[in-house]
């Protein structure tokens, strides 16, 4: 059963037989096994075994703290962390006994990293989850990150506002370690005062965290203002040159494609080729429908320039770059296209 980290506190009476929590967000990760712990203490699970399929790891350990009795509780919580997310064949085949012997007085928890699709329709997952709760604990983004930091605004009783949830949007998506850390500093240093955007910008430096396909997103979007924001995130962490580049030109190729092909008439048949599924659809429509095929050209030209100027004079020309993000506007074309970026 699949639950997503704001349901799972409903989800706990009674407790499973085991809960997986795999993904890519340490605070989530971090915050949602400590809330299963504790209930599971609460329900008088009080000794933790703790185990790590590092190299060499021998899986009968799991099988006999399964099957031993406790010397010091009638149950315990068994802690398992697979750092691939991959038990192997024998530790799947172990796993998938055992949820046929079940134990009343083992709660097992599984974590890793994120599940890859593939790997959520494997046997192992399937027993596992028919058994349990699957929570998946990936950094929320866009309206659901708003959505997370209301939530956790409220759970420490502050007053903040609209600017200043504004600004706390803008400093920290992506970054829940950091948003809640920072939470927790306004509470001590103004538990009961209105908090505004002026006041916090007097706190904290910004510590969003971003990708190259974040990037991508806003643009097909055409969210300019967000996008000048990535951008200089990534430039400021030090992302390379080139993987922008290649975000760059890939998303442009494909625009190119898709566009040649509406004009043709044969776009339906495309999405599939392109792997284009209906998550993403919306985002590539959004940018066909304003954009022109020689407006996409062009900037497909500006792309390959750039990479031609990084690659033969090793030159990263980041306002060139900014100047590209800018034309995914088709108003901007109008004043910026003219412009040579050599």
């Amino acid at each position: 059963m699949r639950v997503y980290p704001d349901q799972l506190a409903k989800q706990l009476t009674p407790l499973k037989q085991c809960y997986l929590v795999f993904g890519d967000d340490p605070w989530l990760c971090e915050t949602t096994k400590t809330l299963i712990v504790s209930q599971a203490k609460r329900d008088g699970f009080e000794e933790t075994v703790q185990l790590n399929q590092e190299s060499g790891f021998n899986w009968n350990e799991l099988i006999e703290e399964w099957n031993s009795m406790s010397l010091f509780a009638s149950r315990r919580i068994i802690e398992l962390v697979l750092p691939q997310a991959k038990p192997g064949s024998e530790g799947s085949t172990i796993l998938q006994q055992l949820m046929k012997s079940p134990n009343p007085d083992v709660l097992l928890l599984i974590s890793g990293p994120k599940l890859a699709s593939e790997q959520t329709k494997s046997k192992w997952f399937k027993v596992l989850d028919t058994d349990g709760v699957y929570i998946p604990c990936t950094t929320p983004e866009g309206q659901q990150f708003s959505r997370w930091l209301q939530t956790r605004i409220r759970h420490f009783g502050l007053n903040l506002t609209p600017d200043a949830q504004q600004l706390l949007y803008n400093l920290y998506e992506g970054n829940l370690l950091a948003a809640d850390q920072a939470l927790q500093l306004l509470q001590l240093l103004n538990p009961n005062e209105v908090i505004s955007s002026e006041q916090l910008s007097q706190y904290f430096e910004d510590q969003s965290r971003f990708t190259v396909f974040q990037l991508a997103d806003v643009l097909l979007n055409n969210q300019q203002d967000k996008a000048q924001h990535i951008l200089s995130q990534l430039q400021a962490e030090g992302v390379a040159m080139p993987i922008l580049l290649w975000g760059q030109l890939k998303e442009l190729t494909t625009l190119l494609q898709l566009k040649q092909a509406q004009e043709t008439g044969g776009l339906q048949s495309l999405w599939g080729k392109l792997r284009i599924w209906d998550k993403r659809k919306s985002l590539y429509q959004n940018a066909l429908s304003r954009l022109s095929l020689k407006q996409i050209e062009v900037m497909l030209a500006c792309a390959s320039k750039l990479e031609l100027k990084l690659k033969q004079q090793g030159i990263e020309d980041w306002t060139s770059l900014s100047h590209l993000c800018l034309l995914y506007d088709p108003k901007a074309h109008h004043t910026l296209a003219h412009i040579d970026i050599d």
